[in-house]
């Protein structure tokens, strides 16, 4: 009797533990093999004054269906929940600036809001408003620099205190080093439907305030994304597939009647896919030996490092009211913080009448200075800015450290041909081997979700045509 193919995934983050669960089912072995002692990736969550707390994403974008589809395929879909607050601020100067409504990423869509916000200088409203009035073309087929666009289009300051803050806190990039394709692909449409950015969003209808009734753009599991890791897990494992943690993947070798062997930690695996869903230059090291060209580019795609500070204060140690979700720190402005969630207004599963609970974050593409800094030193210098930003006077009832070491890619402009060309030359060289994760084409959950599904499908093609053949 012929043994049923085999597909092993390497990595057990959510992008591999999506391809996992894409190819549970049809009448295959399915492997995973996770380097880490957990699965989840930067997926994480702890026990927390008294609350769960996600320490890596909190949250994943509704519009696209990815990560919800997910969710309920699980039977997670009723536990979904929306932020308490949606209003978030921007710390410019000495003052936090509620963002105005009415915006695509940062790209004001209406004037109205953005001159009450006072965001802006009165010079910096001005340059917005012309937008429309300024000549130009919309944007080519070729990719562009999301900072070098919405700055021809809107001058300094939309970039540096809306655009910037909310794309680069996203992605922990600078947006001058970053595919507009890629990390707005939203902008990129709209610039491309119009010589004016701010008119093409907004014909997009993607402008406006949202509709009574309307989902909320984003969602979460009231006990953490780690839910969805740990449901995920067991589904899997009810579905037979072999989930390893703490195997590391040292090498792929070609087999000696087609296929690949995948060697761990825990010995060889012969495969007939294999869907590569690491960091890149996991993957790079992986596929070298046998396509240079990709394994190079893989290689090449830069990653920044973010350290995430939870505190938890006594309720009336906070001298403002936290009527939002948080604040954007904006570049320049000398402060170590790039963001602060202000997680227990944010989430009613985390709220208390006695203690506030924040999600600070620190490092981004080109600022490693959190990354040189002890905890210690890190925790006193952002409670200092805390202090400026908020009024917090006494010492914090508990505090966490969590860092992420070179774990968001930064996708340069140009990216996805680049990938393209990675994945021409893998299905020549390495028919069968597919990539997923983060570094192909966003850090997003929904992304990293879409791109675990549609490698497993390739793999899944792959394997069964083996085995018929």
């Amino acid at each position: 009797m012929t043994p049923p193919a085999r597909v092993v995934v390497v990595g057990g983050g959510i992008a591999g533990l999506a391809a996992a669960h894409e190819l549970a089912g049809h009448g295959l072995d399915v492997a995973v093999r996770e380097a880490g002692d957990a699965l989840g990736g930067k997926i994480r969550t702890k026990a927390f004054a008294g609350a769960t707390l996600d320490v890596g994403p909190d949250a994943f974008l509704s519009r696209r269906p990815e990560a919800v589809e997910l969710c309920r395929a699980l039977g997670l879909g009723d536990e979904l929940v929306a932020p308490s607050a949606g209003a978030a601020y921007v710390w410019v100067g000495r003052h936090l600036r509620r963002l105005p409504a009415a915006m695509v990423l940062g790209i004001p869509t209406r004037l109205g809001p953005l001159v009450r916000s006072r965001v802006l200088s009165p010079p910096g409203v001005v340059r917005a408003a012309v937008e429309p009035l300024l000549p130009g073309r919309p944007l080519a087929d070729d990719d562009a620099a999301l900072g070098a666009l919405v700055r021809r289009r809107f001058g300094t300051e939309v970039h540096q205190r809306l655009v910037d803050p909310l794309v680069g806190g996203i992605t922990a990039g600078d947006t001058d080093r970053l595919s507009v394709e890629v990390v707005a692909p939203q902008l990129a449409a709209a610039a491309r439907r119009h010589r004016s950015l701010g008119i093409g969003a907004r014909k997009a209808g993607t402008g406006g305030d949202p509709l009574p009734g309307a989902t909320p753009p984003f969602l979460t599991l009231p006990g953490g994304l780690g839910r969805l890791v740990e449901v995920l897990g067991e589904h899997l494992a009810g579905a037979g597939v072999d989930v390893r943690t703490a195997d590391a993947v040292s090498s792929l070798r070609l087999g000696p009647h087609g296929g690949y062997v995948v060697e761990g930690r825990s010995g060889p695996t012969v495969a007939d896919a294999v869907v590569l869903a690491a960091p890149a230059p996991v993957a790079a090291r992986l596929v070298g030996p046998h396509a240079p060209d990709s394994a190079a580019t893989l290689a090449a795609i830069e990653y920044a490092s973010v350290t995430l500070v939870a505190f938890a204060f006594p309720t009336a140690a906070v001298g403002r009211r936290l009527d939002g979700s948080g604040f954007l720190v904006a570049r320049g402005q000398g402060r170590l913080m790039t963001a602060c969630s202000w997680t227990s207004s944010k989430w009613a599963h985390v709220a208390s009448d006695d203690r506030v609970v924040l999600r600070v974050s620190a490092g981004r593409s080109g600022d490693d200075r959190a990354d040189r800094l002890s905890d210690e030193a890190l925790v006193v210098t952002l409670r200092l800015e805390l202090a400026e930003a908020l009024g917090i006077v006494g010492p914090p009832l508990e505090v966490g450290v969590t860092r992420w070491r070179r774990a968001f890619p930064q996708h340069a402009p140009g990216h996805r041909r680049r990938i393209a060309a990675v994945e021409s030359e893998l299905a020549h060289r390495l028919p069968g081997v597919t990539l997923a994760g983060a570094a192909l084409d966003g850090v997003g959950l929904p992304a990293c979700i879409a791109s675990g599904q549609a490698a497993a499908r390739t793999a899944l093609a792959h394997a069964l045509g083996r085995g018929s053949g």
